[in-house]
């Protein structure tokens, strides 16, 4: 299952060049010499991204090595036109960044589903001696070639869109959390780094509303750094509209220093990220009475809206769900 995600593959592309145009002279009976009749040569065909909301990762691009557009065809005699190159079209999820491999340049990037960019343009087809044609130069002997088509290698990467990430250490109870509110069904354990891949999962909230909800791998300290999962897990954050921290209430630090860590590690990697809307839930207070919450709450130093919740027993989820679905509201408007 894990090795099925894919968010990272690198593609040589190559768009179609351009059909050459025709140099030709018209030879019909009784007409020693005729006019130019040499056609236009066809476009290149383009190498176009295509958004798809049936994708979720691309594996389905893991083995393609090579994209190469067909080139045009020739002009030819008779004023004919050359074929266009047949466009060659690479469909990719949704939230899906294409790079230059040599530079890092975006060079464009897919949120919608059937949303068509061109990625490269097809070659000019180039003119045939029927266009070159004038009142000084009738027999024009010259046409032009087809213009080169564009190659490339690009790096496509996929950031998870959803409108609610989970942010925290391994185990802090993320996958616990989207297989109560949601229908997902992300692998659980009591060990750290037990998922691996970003999990999505619709949430169902009041009056038929829904949110969706992403379940990413555990941030561990040094992650901006390539530490652990590191930058393969950031990258999945930036579009996320709302971030919800998740530290539990039996952590071995000081929450405040977890969250601080969390923080650091985010603007680390991109300090815009800091300037999204921001929740803390104290996960796992099962355990916890009403009393322990208030003294450890009297602790708990943040600045973001504050929960104590437990996915198990459903504690606090409601008022969690609540809190989340205004901050998407008002992050939107």
């Amino acid at each position: 299952m894990t090795s099925n995600f894919v968010d990272y593959v690198k593609i040589y592309c190559r768009s179609g060049k351009g059909g050459a145009g025709c140099m030709h002279l018209l030879h019909a009976a009784k007409e020693f010499k005729g006019g130019p009749d040499g056609g236009d040569g066809g476009r290149g065909g383009h190498v176009i991204l295509r958004g798809n909301a049936q994708l979720w990762t691309l594996l389905h691009l893991k083995y393609t090595k090579h994209v190469i557009a067909k080139d045009g065809e020739p002009g030819g005699q008779n004023l004919r036109h050359g074929a266009n190159g047949n466009d060659k079209i690479i469909e990719v999820p949704l939230g899906c960044v294409v790079k230059d491999a040599e530079t890092g340049e975006q060079l464009l990037e897919i949120t919608k589903d059937g949303e068509e960019k061109i990625l490269f343009s097809g070659g000019r087809g180039g003119k045939g001696n029927d266009f070159f044609k004038s009142s000084t130069n009738r027999t024009p002997r010259f046409a032009q070639p087809g213009e080169e088509g564009v190659e490339k290698w690009i790096i496509i990467e996929l950031k998870v869109l959803a409108d609610v990430g989970l942010v925290g250490f391994p185990n802090a109870g993320k996958s616990t959390l989207l297989s109560v509110v949601s229908a997902a069904k992300p692998e659980i354990a009591n060990y750290p780094f037990t998922t691996l891949v970003p999990n999505l999962g619709i949430v169902k909230y009041r009056d038929e509303k829904s949110f969706v909800m992403a379940d990413i791998p555990g941030i561990i300290e040094g992650a901006a750094e390539g530490r652990g999962l590191g930058l393969r897990f950031l990258r999945h954050i930036e579009r996320n509209s709302i971030l919800l921290f998740m530290i539990p209430c039996d952590t071995d630090k000081d929450i405040n220093e977890e969250y601080n860590i969390l923080l650091n590690e985010l603007h680390e990697y991109n300090p815009e990220l800091l300037h999204k809307d921001r929740i803390l839930a104290i996960t796992k207070c099962d355990m916890m009475d009403d009393q322990m919450i208030s003294e450890l709450k009297e602790t708990i130093h943040v600045d973001c809206p504050l929960f104590f919740i437990s996915a198990i027993a459903n504690k606090g989820i409601t008022e969690l769900k609540d809190s989340i679905y205004k901050a998407i509201i008002e992050t939107s408007n």
